[in-house]
């Protein structure tokens, strides 16, 4: 009535129409269950939709995946514990870690400087951070390793490869594959083996066999006469984990509103943990209700069923014709050469260095050759989703943030939700058309068309000036930063490990006089050797997109890291001040008061 009735917002109604009001409800007015405390309709919902995506116990989470990573990261980590986590995960798993008071020990993904962004966490590196801390002697301090699943740009892990040999070194190791953008992975058979709820399932029953573990004792006797005292053993060889002391224990958050009928915000956490009824549920429920709203809201939740119950029943024609349109688009665009004459769509080995890949064959996208697919998906270390669509655009001269916003919003009304500075990516979806195929490719061509006018006109000063930025979007980038490591104030296990404890500065830094700016346009910025002391981030630095910091609280400052803040092309840097520069704590405050 307040909308009926109003001379002012009357438009809000129009727009939407009655039945999203009429459906605005609570669950203390009667009839309708609780997502804190389900009994009914949602706890119904929640077991079928363990079910549709192979969990063995599923809860629905109404403020989207940034909430679900932080409810699993509360619930399984405890003060001191030690978690692995790829840098460039999502924010919502660093301020996570920070909530549980857990040390951080940060995982680098391959970077791919041609194109402005990184890859994935190779097994070897991780494994390397399992072995120092077992040469240490605090392997037992270790509970958590974070990946993201399928990365930003379609990058996909073995999944299985990554928990077998894990599981080798640390038996009762914790996953949280965040599947944010992966949630229709359950429903083609492609995708499935490369999931995190899969793969549990598939280990938990392997290693119950009477075949594995004479498997698992042939493997022991074959390599016997290996030096184990040698990190080189353990890093160079295929690691089988013991069948008598391991644990399947694994948590998948995926945004269910991303990729799948539902609306913003809707998500779903989904769990097979052997330990979960005896070591995890009580503070699992403590985190559920440390972050759930008491007033969720009931349409997301029911859109969150709708969503599941296509899947079940349609899931695998959907994403069978997503996987259609992008190698729709994929041939038409890698055979128009006016278009390939200013753009191209990155490919497998643009992508993925060739270290980490065994097989060199390109597909071919006028037909869809899943055989060759599936023995890429089988056996490699990483593949690259074929829905994800990274369109270079440093040979045009333009970079990714302009094309984003000029041409492909501002000319045609295509939104794309993530740049770097010389790409823009692209994906299908199961709601993607024919139509919708066609006009973008009629798009592209109509921006390389006018590229080209453009360009053809062009003075011999502005052909000059348009080369120059072609050569620096595409050879003169700047170099993707590392994460260095934490100032040793806040490295409680030492500097060796480099387990960083993020809530001491990140609380630090509320005091303000532990504070001060750095300005990066100054000219002590282009050498920051030169300073006569450590520059130490009092905030976390995040550009978004694609939402991952490249400064943590406590973080050692280098020279990369400002060099391409200065470079990046996005607007939005949270915890950046263009005006002030960066937050950085006084040397005072590092002095360890201990």
């Amino acid at each position: 009535s307040s909308l009926t009735q109003s001379h002012w917002i009357g438009d809000m109604w129009r727009f939407y129409g009655k039945n999203i009001f009429m459906a605005e409800t609570s669950s203390t007015s009667g009839g309708l269950d609780s997502l804190l405390d389900p009994h009914g309709p949602i706890r119904k919902g929640q077991e079928m939709a363990s079910r549709a995506f192979g969990a063995d116990r599923t809860y629905w989470v109404t403020n989207g995946t940034s909430t679900a990573n932080k409810i699993v990261l509360q619930a399984v980590l405890r003060p001191g514990d030690v978690v692995f986590v790829d840098r460039n995960c999502h924010k919502s798993h660093h301020y996570g870690i920070v909530l549980s008071g857990a040390y951080a020990v940060y995982l680098e993904a391959y970077p791919k400087r041609e194109y402005a962004l990184y890859g994935a966490v190779s097994l070897r590196s991780i494994k390397q951070k399992l072995l120092a801390f077992k040469k240490s002697g605090q392997l037992s301090k270790v509970r958590v390793l974070v990946l993201t699943n399928c990365t930003f740009d379609g990058i996909v892990y073995n999944v299985e490869r990554v928990m077998e040999e894990c599981l080798a070194i640390k038996p009762d190791l914790i996953f949280l594959w965040d599947e944010a953008w992966w949630a229709f992975a359950r429903f083609h058979p492609l995708y499935r083996k490369r999931t995190g709820m899969n793969v549990a399932a598939t280990l938990f029953a392997r290693y119950r066999t009477e075949e594995y573990k004479k498997d698992y004792a042939k493997w022991k006797a074959d390599t016997a006469e290996l030096d184990w005292n040698s990190d080189e053993t353990w890093l160079n060889t295929q690691l089988k984990p013991n069948p008598d002391s391991v644990r399947i224990r694994v948590y998948c958050t995926q945004s269910t509103h991303k990729t799948l009928t539902a609306l913003r915000q809707g998500s779903m956490i989904h769990i097979r943990d052997q330990d979960f009824k005896r070591n995890i549920q009580s503070s699992f429920v403590e985190a559920f209700y440390t972050h759930t709203s008491t007033s969720p809201n009931y349409q997301i939740l029911a859109s969150l069923d709708v969503g599941r119950r296509q899947m079940e029943l349609e899931g695998y024609e959907l994403v069978q014709k997503q996987l259609e349109k992008a190698f729709t688009i994929r041939n038409q665009l890698s055979q128009h050469t006016t278009i390939n004459a200013f753009f191209r769509l990155l490919e497998t080995d643009d992508l993925i260095p060739k270290e980490f890949r065994q097989m060199d064959w390109k597909p071919r996208y006028d037909a869809l050759d899943l055989n060759k697919l599936f023995q890429e998906w089988d056996t490699e270390e990483f593949v690259l989703d074929p829905c994800r669509l990274t369109l270079f655009t440093g040979s045009a001269g333009i970079d990714g943030d302009t094309f984003k916003n000029k041409y492909l919003m501002d000319m045609f009304e295509i939104q794309v939700n993530k740049t770097s500075i010389n790409s823009v990516l692209f994906m299908t979806t199961i709601g993607t058309s024919r139509s919708a195929v066609a006009y973008l490719i009629e798009s592209l061509l109509k921006i390389s068309l006018t590229h080209e006018d453009i360009t053809e006109q062009f003075s011999d000063l502005e052909t000059k000036s348009h080369n120059a930025k072609i050569v620096k979007l595409s050879e003169k980038l700047p170099h993707l930063p590392d994460f260095a490591r934490l100032h040793q104030r806040f490295l409680p296990l030492g500097a060796e490990l480099n387990a960083g404890n993020l809530r001491e500065p990140f609380f630090l830094a509320y005091d303000e006089y532990n504070c001060e700016y750095f300005h990066i346009e100054e000219k002590t910025a282009n050498d920051i050797s030169q300073l006569k002391r450590e520059l130490v981030s009092a905030s976390f630095v995040i550009p978004y997109p694609p939402g991952f910091p490249v400064l943590v609280p406590g973080q050692v400052i280098t020279q990369s890291v400002i060099d391409f803040l200065k470079a990046v092309d996005v607007k939005e840097i949270h915890g950046f001040h263009p005006d002030l520069g960066l937050k950085i704590f006084t040397e005072e405050a590092l002095k360890d008061d201990s």
